[in-house]
């Protein structure tokens, strides 16, 4: 299969329904426009495929989820909009474009932040976007789970221990943190999401655990290596922001090779993870191999 056809045409269907709801004037535009701003900035959206691809790999069909799928990227968003925020990570340029707070104020893009957030929960809990197949058990669930990556047991302890490492003594315990926390658990559930909400055996939700706990942190790491090998053009951000905030990153504490090499292992291990599964989930696997191959 052509992963680049499947992913275009995942985003799609995410994008289709996103559009949908900010073309809606529910929302006052001072307030819709810096969240929509930041929605359609470019984003691959990674996060909602991975649902997407892990429900039809346990026997759904896509559509079916989308408004499910489309929360974890009103979260992914809402991080990156407080990512670039001068406090944080103080960066001008996201996906090629000015940052949120550069075009509406540092005000508003914590409002629009916040928003996002929260209107990540109504979609998770809105009765009118479920199918009919849904059960209410495993939506409560995935709204449990979603909260627990993306708040202060998942996400955003990740990115609170990143800030604390910047400049100081690197280690590989902190760093396992950070990773695993920051990208890797919203990633993890992401995947676990598909699973769930297709009522997929346990022994099958397990698998796609190990997958998505494999790829999130490999994931990570090739982002490391493109922030020091990556074109700015490229990357929609300046190269080498990383070393110049004295992050705590693989290619810093091992190397540029050796963190290749862990990426590779990491990735295989998500492929080993699959082993039960069908041709149905090949979505994921040619995913995981793309996580290498990526260039932004």
């Amino acid at each position: 299969m052509d992963i680049k056809i499947y992913l275009k045409e995942k985003r799609e269907l995410v994008d289709a329904f996103l559009k949908k709801y900010f073309g809606s004037p529910v929302l006052p535009a001072i307030l819709s426009d810096p969240m929509a701003y930041s929605i359609f900035a470019g984003g691959k959206r990674i996060r909602p495929v991975l649902a997407l691809a892990s429900y039809e790999a346990c026997g759904g069909t896509a559509d079916e989820i989308v408004p499910f799928a489309s929360a974890l990227e009103l979260i992914h968003t809402y991080s990156l909009i407080h990512d670039d925020l001068p406090a944080m990570d103080n960066d001008d340029l996201r996906r090629g474009k000015p940052t949120s707070h550069k075009v509406f104020g540092e005000g508003m893009a914590i409002l629009a932040g916040d928003a996002l957030l929260t209107e990540a929960f109504y979609f998770l809990s809105s009765h009118s976007h479920h199918a009919s197949g849904i059960r209410s058990s495993a939506v409560l669930k995935i709204i449990r789970e979603v909260a627990m990556a993306a708040g202060a047991h998942g996400m955003v302890a990740g990115q609170a221990e990143d800030i604390q490492a910047e400049g100081a003594v690197q280690n590989s315990e902190n760093l396992s943190f950070i990773h695993t926390h920051k990208t890797g658990a919203l990633i993890t559930v992401s995947v676990r999401m598909g699973a769930i909400l297709a009522n997929a055996e346990k022994r099958r939700i397990a698998s796609l655990t190990r997958y998505g706990e494999n790829i999130g942190l490999a994931f990570q790491i090739i982002d490391d290596i493109l922030d020091i090998r990556g074109d700015s053009a490229e990357l929609g951000k300046p190269a080498g922001s990383d070393e110049r905030k004295k992050k705590l990153t693989y290619p810093g504490l091992y190397g540029i090779d050796p963190s290749m090499r862990k990426a590779e292992e990491l990735v295989q291990g998500a492929l080993d993870a699959l082993g039960d599964f069908s041709h149905k989930a090949g979505p994921l696997r040619e995913i995981a191999r793309y996580i290498l191959q990526r260039t932004n």
